[in-house]
């Protein structure tokens, strides 16, 4: 089992809620497995070192939001490997993931990105932060990936990863077969989007197939 440092716990949670547009005004409304005393101990050591500040809200400084930012990217990436890569469900890959966001170096993280096709978000939906390995690969290898909504009618290009916006419509591709690995065919666009996936003709919107990023 690795030991959580209290302070990426913090900075870690401090994200989530400014992401979720969440305001704190005090440790007391964090929901966090940090106990109240050892919150605000860390609060306070986090503020010494320049990493978070007090007012108006607590609330990450450059520094703090830096090695938070590290961390969701590293817990996010190993969210989809455990579930693209692994077949791992939800719930698995989660705790899996909290242990990984603490123990891969910036490399190995550079690598699995690079692996898994940088995708764009975790399997909940959410941005995964990018590194220096995506603005490589916006500029010399993007055109390589597309969404499947994107590639030519008539064209057939293997999944390289799914980046849904909820767990259910990953699960409905799944059950439909189309996973990382799989190669579809486009069929048509409009009045929906239209694929080949084996031998089966499948219908589905729009929204989803923009979703799908083949290797084109």
């Amino acid at each position: 089992m690795i030991i959580h440092p209290p302070e990426d716990e913090v900075l870690e949670t401090l994200w989530y809620y400014r992401e979720a547009g969440k305001p704190l005004h005090s440790p007391d409304q964090m929901n966090m497995r940090l106990e109240a005393g050892a919150r605000r101990t860390t609060i306070d050591e986090l503020v010494r070192a320049g990493a978070v500040t007090l007012l108006p809200e607590i609330s990450l400084l450059p520094a703090g939001e830096e090695r938070a930012r590290g961390i969701v990217r590293r817990h996010r990436l190993a969210e989809v490997l455990f579930t693209e890569v692994m077949g791992s469900d939800l719930e698995e890959a989660e705790e899996s993931a909290c242990e990984f966001e603490h123990a891969l170096t910036e490399r190995v993280v550079d690598r699995v990105c690079t692996f898994l096709g940088h995708p764009p978000k975790c399997p909940h939906g959410k941005p995964v932060p990018r590194g220096k390995c995506c603005s490589i690969f916006e500029k010399r290898v993007e055109p390589l990936i597309a969404r499947l909504i994107d590639i030519p009618i008539g064209t057939a290009a293997p999944i390289v990863f799914i980046a849904p916006k909820t767990a259910g419509r990953l699960n409905r591709l799944a059950t439909l077969g189309v996973v990382p690995g799989t190669t579809v065919k486009l069929l048509q666009r409009k009045p929906s989007v239209v694929i080949l996936c084996g031998e089966t003709s499948l219908a589905i919107e729009a929204e989803v197939a923009g979703e799908i990023y083949v290797r084109a």
